[in-house]
C-alpha cells in the first residue's frame, strides 16, 4: 500500500510542480492536497463525524506551506501538535520563505524539518526524492 502524503498548499502552481516532482521522481505515494489551513485542520483534526471518515486516511507525512489563507502554516502546525491523533505525524515545512523568524517559529511549534522550495525544477525533484526517501523509507516512524 502506498504511503499517504498530505500537501497543505494554496498556490496552484506549487501544487502542480509538487505533483510533477513526485511523478518524475517515481515516488510511490498517494498525494492528498488541502488548499488552505482550515481545510487541513478539518481533515486532520476535525469533528467526530469527520474523524470516522479520515481515521484510516491519516497521512504518513505532511508537507506544509507557511503562507496560506484562513490559517497560517504555523497555526496549522500548532493545531496538529495539540491533538493526540496527529501529534506524531512528521511535518516538513516546505516553503519559499527565507525569513529567519519563519524558520524559528516553525521549529518552535514542532516542525520536524524546514525545506526551502528550490526554484530549479530539477533540484526540487531531487529534494522531494531525498525527503521521501528519508521520511518514508529510512526513518523509523513512531508507534500509532
Amino acid at each position: 500500500m502506498p504511503h499517504v502524503i498530505l500537501l497543505i498548499e494554496d498556490n496552484q502552481t506549487d501544487i502542480e510542480l509538487t505533483r510533477r516532482a513526485f511523478a518524475k521522481g517515481n515516488v510511490d505515494c498517494e498525494l492528498v492536497v488541502k488548499e488552505d489551513g482550515q481545510e487541513a485542520i478539518n481533515f486532520l483534526c476535525g469533528s467526530d463525524s469527520i474523524f470516522e471518515e479520515v481515521k484510516s486516511a491519516l497521512p504518513d507525512l505532511i508537507l506544509l506551506d507557511l503562507k496560506m489563507p484562513k490559517f497560517s502554516g504555523i497555526e496549522v502546525l500548532r493545531n496538529i501538535r495539540q491533538h493526540n491523533r496527529t501529534r506524531r505525524i512528521p511535518v516538513i515545512v516546505l516553503t519559499s520563505s527565507a525569513e529567519e523568524s519563519d524558520l524559528a517559529a516553525a521549529y518552535d511549534v514542532g516542525a520536524n524539518s524546514y525545506l526551502r522550495k528550490p526554484v530549479d525544477f530539477k533540484k526540487f525533484v531531487e529534494a522531494v526524492n531525498a525527503l521521501c526517501h528519508y521520511w518514508l523509507e529510512l526513518n523509523e516512524p513512531p508507534p500509532q
